[in-house]
């Protein structure tokens, strides 16, 4: 299970998923980007392809950088686009 958290995969413990990702923006007050990598398989050239999400997340003590690699996690609302927050930051930038 440890093993799984340190790819990109997403995993769910119980009803709230988590992704890791690395964070692309922090401009906003107690906001962030976070940039999700995933391979997926091309259809057509039956190869792996990148795909990248941007989830918007909540960072209450606004103390995320650009570059951290962060895990976030679903929760409910909390506005118009922000549905995840940060719940550790599991590598720093340098």
């Amino acid at each position: 299970m440890a093993n799984n958290a340190e790819t990109n995969e997403s995993k769910s413990t119980g009803r709230r998923s988590t992704k890791i990702g690395v964070v692309v923006s922090n401009k906003m007050q107690k906001s962030v980007v976070v940039a999700v990598e995933n391979t997926v398989m091309s259809g057509m050239y039956q190869k792996y392809v990148k795909r990248t999400s941007r989830f918007m997340a909540h960072c209450e003590n606004n103390d995320v950088n650009v570059g951290d690699r962060v895990l976030i996690e679903e929760t409910r609302p909390l506005s118009k686009r922000k549905r995840w927050n940060v719940r550790e930051v599991i590598a720093r930038a340098n």
